[in-house]
């Protein structure tokens, strides 16, 4: 009986010292980027402007490529892309948008990287801002492309998702695995 009570006060210990974590992420639906790209190159092929301008979006392994005639249909070729990632809720954040170049025939290219997972220079960024948040007993580590944020009370934690949703990271983020 006494070994069965001391068990109990042991299990009850461990739930009582665990303290509520999240993980903040920045991840990319790869299925939602393709229906998106899929869909805009059809937008592109029937569209009486893009006619004879050779613009074209395609989805290499983890960059999105784009041709067209002209700068100007490659600006209208990118407004397309941005409007059909728009329709399918994926951030605009997730572009990284390289720089026109030219190619043969005086057509143009440009190509937008995809970016997912948080760099160490971004983890960085976010542990400086949640430790200058100056909530008490909130600490946060970079754990791979991810960071695991954990404090003593879970208002803290909520008031850190609402500050670091409303700060600018140029990624997007996401929170997963709240736990109590």
């Amino acid at each position: 009986m006494v070994l069965t009570s001391l068990r109990r006060i042991g299990t009850a210990r461990c739930t009582v010292t665990g303290m509520p974590t999240f993980d903040v992420v920045s991840e990319v639906d790869m299925q939602e980027v393709r229906n998106a790209i899929d869909q805009a190159a059809r937008e592109v092929s029937q569209r009486f402007d893009f006619k004879g301008t050779g613009s074209s979006v395609e989805l290499g392994d983890d960059e999105i490529k784009m041709a067209s005639a002209s700068e100007d249909r490659l600006a209208a070729l990118r407004q397309v892309l941005e409007e059909k990632f728009a329709k399918r809720k994926i951030s605009m954040k997730v572009l990284d948008y390289g720089t026109v170049e030219p190619a043969s025939g005086g057509a143009v290219r440009q190509s937008a990287k995809l970016q997912a997972g948080i760099s160490s220079e971004k983890a960085r960024d976010l542990n400086k801002f949640i430790k200058a948040l100056g909530l008490k007993g909130v600490q946060s580590s970079t754990q791979g492309e991810q960071l695991r944020v954990s404090g003593k009370k879970r208002d803290d934690l909520q008031s850190a998702i609402a500050a670091l949703k409303e700060e600018d990271f140029g990624l997007p983020l996401q929170f997963t695995n709240f736990r109590d």
